[in-house]
């Protein structure tokens, strides 16, 4: 079990560190001119130009920039912003978007895990019956119509029917927040039904579950202690990497409601070419989802007594 928690580790942070390679080096592609704003291009002289962007680095050889993002990176240091606060630490633009996002995705994620678990397991329990076809119709029309226009049937409800805010203030971050967080639970609810459901109506067909009802146990010990408990073990896999991603923030929750959030930040510094800005949100992003696996996988090898990690081969 060490050896193979260490072994997905190593493999977890090469990807994460061959992931910010590749987009280091694909910012470094770009024009020089995408170094300044639209004035200094027009009134900056090329020798200014060359020695503001000597005094950045930038004129050094892609090895030697490469070797001190990596330094940089070890220390959580990206630099300054260029765009989106001149001058001000990347690392701190980001704490308070990355504050605002967790504080949203968690409670998405706890929410949607309550509410998700609860309903596919009253589907399984009722299979066939109005419950389980209100669950599926629900499961149904979130994967079917598309996420903005959801988002809009919510924001349009929670506005004029109950009154909610359309646009997240930070003034008034709690009540602000219930929209969001509506959309952002939406498609989550509906994922963990349905694969609860799934995995609970597999177990409620094996032959174990024949013979605890011929040894007389009721059906609400067969459902918590075995079909339950059986059906979570594959669902365990997918929760860290759900929530780490939805700590990281959406991108388009965070956007249409405006939220200061991880999201909004990405984008606008991808279009005002923010280099520094764009190459923190991608480590996040792919640090986040890439150990959000890596936790997946070993959670559910430690929960689950049937899985055996032998030699070279992990045997499930």
């Amino acid at each position: 079990m060490f050896k193979y928690t260490v072994k997905r580790l190593a493999q977890s942070l090469i990807t994460v560190l061959a992931v910010v390679t590749i987009v280091f080096l694909l910012m470094r592609m770009l024009p020089s001119d995408y170094y300044f704003t639209e004035d200094q291009v027009i009134k900056l002289t090329e020798e200014q130009k060359n020695a503001q962007l000597e005094a950045a680095g930038l004129l050094d050889p892609v090895p030697v920039q490469l070797v001190r993002y990596y330094k940089g990176l070890v220390k959580l240091d990206f630099g300054t912003s260029r765009r989106i606060q001149s001058g001000m630490p990347v690392m701190k633009i980001m704490a308070s978007k990355f504050t605002v996002s967790m504080r949203l995705g968690l409670t998405a994620v706890g929410i949607s895990l309550v509410l998700g678990v609860t309903l596919g397991v009253l589907q399984a329990r009722h299979k066939d019956g109005l419950l389980d076809g209100v669950g599926t119709v629900y499961t149904v029309f979130v994967n079917a119509v598309p996420a903005l226009v959801s988002y809009s049937l919510i924001l349009f409800f929670g506005s004029r029917a109950l009154g909610l805010p359309s646009m997240y203030n930070t003034r008034n971050p709690g009540q602000s927040s219930i929209l969001p967080i509506a959309c952002l639970c939406l498609a989550s609810i509906a994922h963990y039904a349905l694969w609860i459901r799934r995995y609970m109506v597999d177990e409620l067909n094996k032959d174990y579950i024949k013979l605890a009802r011929i040894k007389g146990l009721s059906n609400r010990e067969i459902m918590v202690r075995h079909v339950l408990k059986n059906a979570m073990v594959p669902m365990v896999q997918y929760i860290p990497a759900s929530l780490l991603m939805t700590v990281g923030g959406s991108l388009l929750v965070e956007r249409f409601f405006s939220v200061p959030g991880m999201g909004p930040l990405m984008t606008d510094a991808i279009n005002r070419y923010d280099t520094n800005v764009v190459q923190a949100c991608v480590f996040v992003y792919a640090s986040l989802g890439i150990m959000g696996v890596f936790l997946g996988d070993v959670l559910m090898s430690i929960i689950d007594p049937r899985i055996r990690l032998t030699g070279k081969e992990e045997v499930r």
